[in-house]
């Protein structure tokens, strides 16, 4: 018996059992504490609960114009959700003309929805017919002037007018603050030396105010019947910047995060329970070598989760699944290298010898199927789109984990596990 290989075998064994122990409940002594993975792990809509919608985009262009539409579009809704504090959103193009958005964790989704998806094409405009403005009028009933509109406009914020109440605060650029200043100039050109500069949100009145004298500060404040979430609404698609062209609502579904939690519970059940199946089969089957994959096997679960919370990765019920297969790989790679492992046992040949040679063996057939999986995820991850990317990337990540656990870390364990005995028939042979 070698000592030293069977101390350093059982120190290992406990390492990951401790790290295992961790992950699954955390630790808390004094001010060192080690929150358990479920804490740590990023979950998605079909977990966690929230909102898909698809756009489509109101444009006849094509080919190159309505890939540079849509692309811009991504972009100011991008910005726009950014603004809203979501968390993890998932925004793709779909198709030529349709836009994708996936909001995890969305309480109110309608007003998310509604504004996501609101053009938001402001402009200042100076009236300059008989009819005077009023909030909620539509712009074509008025004659008006462009003064200048929300690409002139460098910043917005809630803040309140002099009563109090809620409202819009503006900060101009200086190409803004020189249209602002001709417009109030313009405006005030008259007899009474009052005029009035509507101000339009998708062409209609939000905020129709007097002007009689002139202006020429960088800021401005858009008063109105605001409540302080409205003006909230109002400053992010301010701030977010206005689509390039109108979005129609085409599909909308909202998954409750109870649901998402059970489908996710009934998930890893399934997965512990396939699991301790595998593991007792190892056990019986294999002997001390189906022991040494179980501890590969929760291995392989550790450097999963941890690699996922390590690149912020989302955890979505397709990339539980991505778990799970890349699980039966790893599973697959131990059973040939035990396979050939007693291969070797038959033909007469020691126990290391037969470790060497069973895994020299076992390598082209393990490196072969992982490697193909790998690209087919890579395309998976390439042309894939939301929910298919998480299941690619999680199969890529638990390929990775699955090779170094079969080929390094059950190699080592079987060499340190010769420190306590030799006898073949501990190792699965039958003669």
């Amino acid at each position: 018996m070698n000592k030293k290989n069977t101390i350093l075998f059982i120190l290992i064994v406990a390492l990951i059992a401790g790290l295992t122990y961790l992950a699954a409940y955390g630790v808390n002594v004094g001010s060192f504490t080690v929150a358990p993975v479920s804490d740590s792990m990023n979950l998605g809509l079909d977990i966690k609960g929230g909102v898909v919608v698809v756009y489509q985009a109101e444009t006849d262009a094509s080919g190159d114009d309505l890939s540079k539409i849509m692309e811009q579009t991504k972009s100011v809704i991008s910005k726009r959700v950014n603004e809203l504090g979501l968390t993890e959103p998932v925004i793709t193009i779909q198709g030529s003309n349709r836009i994708r958005i996936e909001l995890p964790g969305v309480e109110n989704a309608q007003d998310a929805i509604s504004v996501i998806g609101e053009t938001a094409q402001l402009e200042f405009a100076l009236v300059t017919g008989d009819l005077p403005a009023y909030e909620g009028m539509p712009k074509s009933m008025l004659e008006t002037e462009t003064v200048l509109t929300g690409e002139e406009i460098k910043d917005a914020f809630v803040t309140t007018d002099e009563t109090g109440s809620p409202s819009v605060g503006l900060k101009f650029t200086s190409e803004g603050t020189d249209k602002f200043t001709a417009g109030t100039v313009k405006a005030i050109d008259n007899a009474s030396n009052k005029g009035q500069i509507a101000i339009f949100l998708d062409d209609t009145v939000i905020s129709a105010p007097y002007v009689s004298k002139v202006i020429s500060q960088d800021e401005a404040i858009i008063t109105g019947s605001f409540d302080v979430e409205r003006a909230n609404n109002l400053a992010t698609l301010i701030r977010g910047g206005a689509l390039p062209v109108p979005l129609s609502e085409v599909q909308t579904s909202v998954i409750g995060p109870t649901l998402g939690l059970d489908s996710l519970n009934s998930s890893v059940r399934a997965a512990i329970v396939g699991l301790c199946l595998v593991v007792l089969f190892m056990l019986i089957y294999y002997k001390i070598p189906g022991f040494i994959a179980s501890v590969a096997l929760l291995t392989y679960a550790l450097i999963i989760l941890y690699a996922m919370i390590g690149f912020g990765a989302t955890l979505t019920l397709p990339g539980v699944a991505g778990i799970v297969l890349s699980l039966g790989m790893a599973v697959d790679a131990n059973v040939i290298i035990f396979e050939r492992l007693k291969e070797e046992m038959k033909v007469g040949k020691s126990l290391r010898a037969s470790i060497d040679s069973g895994f020299h063996r076992a390598m082209r057939t393990i490196v072969d199927s992982n490697v193909t999986t790998f690209i087919a995820a890579i395309v998976l991850f390439a042309f894939g789109e939301g929910p298919i990317k998480g299941f690619a990337v999680t199969l890529m990540i638990g390929i990775i984990a699955s090779m170094f656990t079969a080929v390094v870390l059950t190699k080592t364990l079987l060499k340190l596990s010769l420190g306590f005995t030799d006898r073949k028939k501990l190792y699965g042979s039958r003669g």
